[in-house]
């Protein structure tokens, strides 16, 4: 997934682009609204974090012709005015969610993660692989049309793998899906979420690899090889 960074202020840009590396996100950072603008016109985003306080367009303008596209993307406003018509007035303009300067990296990763699901979850609400299927909406999980129990920290699991399916996912991006259930998390427990998901969907067709050095595979087991 990528996401279009419009910051200005080139350490903290450098900070949020390196901790969303970090999860495996991929980061366009400008630093103009009008470079933004750009940006929307060449190429689709997954979500925008979008500073306020910009030279030329401010990010309330940006905001506001973002809006008008017809495409959903979700955003995150970074500002330092905390005022409350601010974050009302970026509300009514179609923010998602408003964090205020100066914040801490864990709340923004969490935020950034709650609304990289929101917008899965609308362009596409079912996450699919084989015979497996998230219900993101109900938050229901079928494996071969039949429901499978999954606790919450379990569903987080299987999302984020969903989410990435084909893809290598690693334990700290899961660690961090999860640190908002478990402040105490170790690596050893993403091994053991993995071991009991592996229970209730290897028997349906779908497998969970380890990839060592590097984390968890989501495939089919006919894909696996």
């Amino acid at each position: 997934m990528k996401i279009l960074l419009v910051e200005d202020d080139a350490t903290l840009a450098d900070g949020l682009s390196r901790t969303l590396g970090q999860s495996d996100l991929r980061v366009e950072h400008v630093t103009t609204g009008e470079a933004a603008e750009e940006a929307f016109l060449r190429e689709r985003f997954d979500m925008v974090v979008l500073d306020i306080g910009l030279p030329g367009i401010d990010g309330f303008e940006v905001l506001r012709r973002l809006r008008k596209r017809p495409d959903y993307v979700p955003v995150l406003v970074l500002t330092a005015r905390d005022a409350v018509e601010d974050r009302v007035h970026g509300l009514d303009l179609g923010a998602d969610d408003y964090l205020a300067k100066p914040f801490a990296l864990p709340e923004f990763e969490a935020r950034v993660r709650a609304l990289l699901r929101r917008g899965q979850a609308n362009k596409n609400p079912q996450l699919r692989n084989g015979p497996l299927v998230l219900d993101t909406v109900a938050r229901r999980a079928t494996l071969n049309g039949q429901p499978v129990d999954l606790t919450s920290r379990e569903w987080s699991v299987l999302e984020n793998l969903m989410l990435r399916a084909g893809q290598v996912v690693s334990k700290e991006n899961l660690m961090q899906a999860l640190s908002n259930w478990d402040r105490e998390l170790s690596m050893n427990a993403i091994e053991v979420y993995m071991s009991r998901l592996r229970a209730k969907v290897e028997s349906g067709g779908v497998r969970i690899r380890t990839v060592r050095g590097f984390g968890y595979l989501l495939e089919e087991q006919n894909d696996a090889g």
